[in-house]
């Protein structure tokens, strides 16, 4: 959509959680989409485009992620807007969305031929100012789980903590003690005990939680 020489664009960071391809751990994930056109053809991309006089900001942040990963999300925020007059050959204001994805969701994920999914904290020099808008998401992302349940939209229904644990660590890079960890979470009287366990494991099997149904977390401290 254009108007006054500012054409107005739609883009989605687009986060997932999947195993390190060196230690198997549980890493942060982006997908980016190879450009096909100038400027900066054959450069790595956040997923977006123009967005339509019939779209509205929402259903365009969607229909991106739908269309780069087939996938659908729980969870989709606004992210800020990024317009300076110099980010591209052509005035462009670009509306940014950011998006999280369950592991299982994200290993159903399509990988198309110029779409390529990327450790976050370790994507190549990108298009325009998008290292940029990463490093933005990135930083709203590593702030508001500490302080919010954002984890519960990486994680099934029902959870142990020590894959809780594992989403913080995954999100903030760093390691938690399971202990304090555990003495947080519970302080924060997001979560709710199921009464079950997880079954199949070789040892005292781990009880399993869910988040509460809009909860008023304390602060859990990193």
């Amino acid at each position: 959509m254009k108007e006054q020489g500012i054409e107005l664009a739609v883009s989605t960071v687009i986060f997932a959680l999947r195993p390190h391809p060196r230690s198997g751990e549980t890493a942060l994930w982006l997908p980016l989409v190879r450009r096909i056109r100038e400027p900066h053809v054959g450069r790595w991309a956040l997923p977006g485009g123009p967005l339509q006089c019939d779209e509205e900001l929402s259903a365009s942040a969607r229909h991106t992620l739908e269309r780069t990963t087939g996938l659908t999300s729980n969870y989709l925020e606004q992210l800020y807007s990024f317009g300076a007059p110099d980010r591209s050959p052509q005035r462009v204001v670009s509306i940014v969305y950011w998006a999280l994805v369950r592991a299982d969701e994200a290993a159903r994920a399509i990988d198309g031929e110029n779409v390529e999914w990327f450790l976050a904290d370790e994507v190549p020099e990108l298009a325009f100012d998008h290292n940029t808008i990463v490093t933005y998401a990135l930083n709203r992302l590593r702030g508001k789980i500490t302080y919010s349940p954002i984890a519960r939209f990486f994680l099934s229904p029902e959870f142990t903590l020590a894959e809780l644990r594992a989403v913080h660590e995954a999100v903030l890079r760093k390691k938690i003690d399971p202990a304090n960890f555990r003495r947080q979470a519970l302080a924060t009287k997001t979560l709710v005990p199921t009464g079950t366990v997880l079954t199949g494991t070789s040892h005292r099997p781990p009880a399993l939680y869910r988040f509460q149904v809009n909860p008023t977390p304390e602060r859990l401290r990193p």
